[in-house]
C-alpha cells in the first residue's frame, strides 16, 4: 500500500465553505481561501473542492476559487459539482484543478465517464459516490448532494464505472457525513473489495483516531476530512501522526 493521502475537503456554496450533517442543514463555516491556505500549511496532501449546489442550479461556481488557490497552493486539487460535458471538465482543469469529481452526469449517462477518461486520462477522473444505507450490506447511490435517489446499488454502480476507466472513487457516506461519529467501515470495506482503483473515504471523521482506525482496518489509499479540520478538532498534522502511531504510512 502506498502512503495514505490526507485530503482536506471544502464543500462550497456561493463564496463560502459550508458544512452540514448527513448532507443537510448546511451552514457557513468559513472562507475558501483562508481555509485552503490553512490546510495547505498544515501539510494536506490534496484539496477537494465540491460545489454543493451545482447540480441543483445547473452550474459550477468554484472555478474562481480553484483558480485563486492554484496561484500559491502546490498540492493536487480536485474540483467537482455540476460537471456535465467535456467542456465543463476542461474549464475546471484550466482553472488549476488536477482532477474532477463526477456524480450526477455519470449516473445519468455512464458512458460519459469513458469519454472523459479518453479525453483527459483516467488519472484525473474521479467518480463521486454519495452512498446511503438501505439495509445491512446494501447501499444506494444518491445524487444532487444526497437529494435524489438513483435506484442504483453502490457496489454494482462503482464496478460499472470502473470499467469505463475512472481513476479513483470518492466514497461519501451520507449516514456518517458530518456526524463526527466515525466512518462507515462496512461500506468502505465492501467497496474496497470490489474495485482496483484507489478509494477516498469521506464522511464521519470526528477525531484523528477515527481516521487512523479506518485506515488500519481497510484498504483505502486516501481519506477526505472536513468537520475535524473546519472546527479545529484536530489538524492535518495530528491526523498524520495518528496514522503513523497506528502503523500506517503518510506523505511527508
Amino acid at each position: 500500500m502506498p502512503p495514505t493521502r490526507i485530503i482536506a475537503r471544502l464543500d462550497i456554496k456561493g463564496e463560502n465553505v459550508i458544512k452540514g450533517v448527513n448532507l443537510e442543514g448546511l451552514r457557513v463555516v468559513g472562507k475558501p481561501s483562508e481555509m485552503a491556505h490553512k490546510y495547505y500549511n498544515q501539510g494536506a496532501d490534496e484539496l477537494l473542492y465540491m460545489d454543493a449546489v451545482a447540480s441543483l442550479y445547473g452550474r459550477n461556481s468554484i472555478l474562481h476559487i480553484v483558480e485563486d488557490a492554484a496561484r500559491d497552493i502546490f498540492v493536487p486539487m480536485t474540483g467537482g459539482g455540476g460537471l456535465r460535458t467535456l467542456d465543463d471538465i476542461k474549464t475546471v482543469l484550466r482553472s488549476g484543478a488536477d482532477k474532477v469529481a463526477i456524480n450526477t452526469a455519470a449516473v445519468n449517462r455512464p458512458v460519459f465517464l469513458g469519454e472523459a477518461a479518453r479525453a483527459f486520462g483516467s488519472q484525473c477522473i474521479v467518480l463521486s459516490v454519495e452512498a446511503i444505507r438501505r439495509e445491512p450490506g446494501s447501499w444506494e447511490a444518491m445524487t444532487d448532494n444526497g437529494r435524489e435517489r438513483t435506484g442504483r446499488n453502490v457496489l454494482d454502480w462503482i464496478q460499472e464505472a470502473e470499467r469505463f476507466g475512472v481513476g479513483e472513487v470518492l466514497l461519501t457516506s451520507i449516514d456518517k457525513e458530518g456526524t463526527q461519529s466515525g466512518f462507515d467501515l462496512p461500506l468502505i470495506e465492501a467497496v474496497s473489495k470490489v474495485v482496483k482503483v484507489p478509494v477516498i473515504a469521506s464522511g464521519g471523521a470526528g477525531s484523528a483516531d477515527h481516521v487512523a482506525a479506518m485506515i488500519k482496518g481497510s484498504r483505502t489509499e486516501a481519506v477526505a476530512c472536513a468537520s475535524v479540520f473546519h472546527y479545529d478538532t484536530c489538524s492535518v498534522g495530528d491526523v498524520k501522526m495518528a496514522v503513523i502511531a497506528a502503523g500506517g504510512e503518510v506523505r511527508p
